[in-house]
């Protein structure tokens, strides 16, 4: 395993954040026009007065290779908060290399640190390398949840 540095990304890093933002939707088969991120966007909803997320960044020497992107939900259950991580991606050329497991271990740490109830994530189902990757670390996947969605069209709709 090669040793990164991970680092929480600043608001000088939103070029390379978009940059691996728009790899990970080519790894995930996005279609021309899903990605509508830009720098701007980024930069308010990352690094402006009330962020949405958070991010982690795993660099080799000053090139990052990867990145996670996480934010806080909440257990009413537990009436504890939790971390969602809503990414966690590594240049293929890098993958192999324990990128990956640091990165996700870092966040599980932020999660420990912030005594969150739990740490959720979702994967697709096609990616097979990412949901041994998951089990390896002792994840279970939670098969009798289906996940929902609204687009924005839809919460226009309504």
């Amino acid at each position: 395993m090669e040793e990164a540095i991970i680092r929480p990304a600043s608001v000088d890093d939103v070029p390379v954040i978009l940059e691996l933002i728009r790899a990970l939707g080519a790894y995930e088969r996005a279609q021309p026009g899903d990605i509508t991120a830009d720098e701007a966007t980024l930069r308010g909803a990352l690094f402006g007065p009330h962020p949405a997320a958070e991010v982690l960044l795993a660099c080799r020497g000053q090139i990052a290779v990867g990145f996670a992107v996480f934010f806080h939900n909440f257990s009413t259950w537990r009436g504890k908060r939790g971390l969602y991580l809503e990414d966690l991606f590594v240049r293929p050329e890098a993958r192999g290399r324990g990128y990956g497991k640091q990165l996700f271990l870092a966040v599980a740490k932020i999660a420990r640190e912030r005594d969150c109830a739990r740490m959720d994530w979702a994967v697709l189902d096609w990616n097979q390398p990412a949901i041994d990757f998951y089990h390896r670390l002792g994840a279970e996947p939670l098969e009798e949840w289906t996940k929902f969605r609204l687009t924005r069209a839809a919460l226009e709709r309504l």
